[in-house]
């Protein structure tokens, strides 16, 4: 009797999942993955990094699927049109109005992106390795030069008026963003459009390849991916995942991102050879 494969739709998460703590994918990984997408599974990024950060992994692991960018607000499949690509954005005015308070929240940059967008002003140097440690001219963020609207606004801020910040863009802006810090070291408030996470893209991908809920296989580790793991039929927490998302998945891998966890895992629940 032959073996009918019910085809997966795997979502992975890049820093703290696929990727280890160098920000590498390890030959295991692209081994693994390649070998599920052979098997019949689709493979999607789903991914808080913005498109520009994002597409070298994508390229190395030899995808052709859509990728989902700044945790759910832009889809698109890199290198070629996509009739569904989509991105999700806000007002220009609230990164100009965080601009002219930089000095009250001891804000020390400013960043504003999109699929072909990518603004900053600093203010002082920060230890945040997604940005470049020098601007150039055309990559200044200022008034005249943020003519569009962003799909997502990084603010690196002092510590000490982290939440301070918060508070003020969502009494301010609440009804039209979400803001949320990273987890990690590093102090960064990220900003995007109100009620869009790593669940609105993975439920576009699920109906665009027709794969029902109890389908979907997604690895987080952060708190950006809590919503993810909770609508994917087997949401799998990372062994070094936070306490929160362990306690919500269906899953937890046996090894962290160091040690091939993601692949371990892949590798024994798709039987893959």
């Amino acid at each position: 009797m032959w073996h009918i494969l019910t085809r997966k739709l795997i979502a992975l998460d890049l820093d703290g999942t696929t990727l280890n703590s160098h920000a590498e994918l390890s030959p295991k990984t692209i081994t693994t993955i390649r070998a599920a997408i052979k098997a019949g599974h689709i493979v999607s990024i789903v991914t808080g990094r913005p498109n520009r950060l994002s597409q070298t992994y994508y390229d190395r692991l030899g995808l052709t699927s859509p990728m989902i960018n700044f945790n759910g607000s832009l889809g698109h499949v890199p290198h070629r049109h996509w009739a569904r690509e989509y991105q999700y954005t806000f007002d220009r005015e609230i990164v100009l109005d965080v601009l002219n308070h930089q000095h009250d929240f001891q804000i020390q940059m400013v960043a504003a992106e999109g699929k072909h967008l990518f603004l900053a002003h600093q203010t002082a140097p920060t230890q945040v390795g997604f940005f470049p440690a020098v601007l150039t001219a055309d990559e200044q963020l200022t008034a005249s030069s943020l003519n569009q609207d962003p799909t997502s606004m990084t603010i690196a801020v002092a510590r000490s008026s982290q939440k301070k910040l918060q508070n003020y863009i969502e009494q301010s802006f609440g009804s039209a963003v979400d803001v949320a810090p990273w987890g990690g070291p590093n102090s960064v408030l990220e900003v995007g459009a109100k009620g869009v996470q790593k669940a609105v893209g993975l439920k576009r991908l699920a109906s665009f390849y027709h794969v029902e809920r109890q389908n979907v296989i997604a690895f987080g580790d952060e708190h950006n991916d809590n919503e993810m793991i909770a609508y994917a039929g087997q949401g799998v927490a990372m062994q070094n995942a936070t306490v929160h998302l362990k306690a919500i998945a269906d899953d937890v891998t046996r090894l962290d991102n160091d040690h091939d966890g993601l692949a371990d895992y892949l590798s024994r629940t798709l039987k893959l050879a």
